[in-house]
């Protein structure tokens, strides 16, 4: 199953400058694996050490939060679209 991921700026230099790249799984684990396998360098800025979605990372499935839904095991639809998005923090006071 193809995928379209979304990549934002911060991670568009390890995938080569590309704002979206394909990727093939049933379910967002198994994409984001597909992912690491072609794109090495996103693997740490995306998951933890424990494999699981850094919480400074949110990561929409169809325009869905996988935090609120079933996470890593949220289905993505085949020719489905994954957005990655760091969290925004900062600013003055």
């Amino acid at each position: 199953m193809s995928i379209s991921f979304r990549m934002p700026p911060i991670l568009r230099p390890q995938v080569g400058g590309a704002r979206q790249v394909e990727a093939n799984g049933a379910t967002l684990g198994e994409a984001l694996e597909d992912l690491f396998t072609q794109y090495p360098g996103v693997k740490e800025q995306i998951v933890d050490s424990e494999g699981e979605i850094n919480r400074f990372v949110n990561v929409y499935v169809q325009n869905e939060d996988v935090r609120l839904g079933d996470g890593l095991a949220t289905p993505v639809p085949d020719g489905g679209t994954v957005i990655i998005l760091p969290a925004m923090a900062g600013g003055a006071c």
